[in-house]
C-alpha cells in the first residue's frame, strides 16, 4: 500500500527522537558497565586494594566478567516478558564488556599472578587446578564471540550461522559457574556461587522451556520461515 509523502515524513519525525533516546541509554549503559574498573582505578590510587591487591582485583574483575554474562543472557527473558524489544540494542555491548572483564581477569592471572610463567600457567590449565582448566576453556569460547560481533561480521557468516556460534555463551556461563563453584569450594564458601549458579540455571532452564514449547512447523523452500530467508532476516534484526 503506497505511503504518502506526509506519512513517510510524519514516521521520519517520530523515529529520530526514538533513536536520540535510544543513544542515550546506550551511553548510560556502557558507563554503567565501566564503573567497575574505575573502582578497582580508585582503590588502586588510593591505595584501598587491601594487603593482597592481585587477589582483590582477581576476584573483582572475575565476578564482574560473571555480572555481565548474566545479565547479557537475561536480556532476552526480560524482552520476553516485558515486550521491550529496545533491550536487545544493548546486548552486543553488553556481552563485550563480559568479554573486557574476562580478558582483565585472565591477564591478571597472566601478568600480576603468574608473572608470565608459562611452565606454571601450564600446569594449571592442564588438569593441576581444575578451575583453572574450565576458566581457561570458558575464555577461550569467548574469543571468537567477541571477534564475531562487528555488524560486517554478522553480514560475512549469515544470521543463522552466526546464531550458532554464539549460542555459545550458554556454555560460557555453565563453564564460568564450575570456575568460581571449585575455585571457592577449596575454602568452603559456596554461597555466593550458589546464588550465581541459581541465576544462570533460570536463565537458561527458560530457554529450554520455550523451546520445548515452541511449536515446531516444517517450512517449504522459499517460505517466509524456510532457512534461506531466514538468515537475512535475523541478519538484519541483530544488525540494526
Amino acid at each position: 500500500m503506497p505511503t504518502s509523502p506526509s506519512h513517510s515524513s510524519d514516521a521520519g519525525v517520530t523515529r529520530r527522537p526514538a533513536q536520540r533516546w535510544l543513544v542515550w541509554v546506550k551511553a548510560v549503559v556502557f558507563l554503567l558497565a565501566l564503573v567497575p574498573l574505575l573502582r578497582l582505578v580508585v582503590y588502586g590510587v588510593t591505595d584501598q586494594l587491601g594487603a593482597n591487591p592481585v587477589e582483590f582485583i582477581t576476584r573483582s574483575t572475575g565476578t564482574w566478567t560473571l555480572v555481565m554474562l548474566c545479565i547479557t543472557l537475561a536480556i532476552t527473558p526480560v524482552r520476553r516478558m516485558t515486550g521491550m524489544t529496545w533491550l536487545l540494542r544493548c546486548r552486543r555491548m553488553l556481552g563485550l564488556f563480559a568479554f573486557f572483564y574476562g580478558a582483565l581477569h585472565f591477564a591478571t592471572y597472566f601478568w600480576l599472578d603468574q608473572w608470565f610463567d608459562w611452565t606454571s600457567i601450564l600446569r594449571d590449565v592442564t588438569g593441576k587446578r581444575p578451575f583453572i582448566t574450565v576458566g581457561f576453556a570458558a575464555f577461550v569460547l569467548m574469543v571468537p564471540l567477541a571477534l564475531t560481533s562487528p555488524h560486517a561480521m554478522v553480514r560475512w557468516l549469515g544470521g543463522r550461522r552466526w546464531q550458532q556460534l554464539h549460542r555459545a555463551i550458554y556454555a560460557i556461563a555453565v563453564l564460568a559457574i564450575l570456575h568460581y563453584w571449585w575455585m571457592k569450594a577449596g575454602k568452603n564458601d559456596l554461597a555466593q556461587p550458589a546464588i550465581y549458579a541459581i541465576v544462570v540455571a533460570g536463565l537458561l532452564g527458560a530457554r529450554v522451556i520455550w523451546a520445548l514449547r515452541r511449536p515446531r512447523t516444517q517450512t517449504l523452500p522459499g517460505s517466509s520461515r524456510s532457512p534461506a530467508n531466514s538468515d537475512s532476516t535475523v541478519s538484519r534484526s541483530r544488525t540494526r
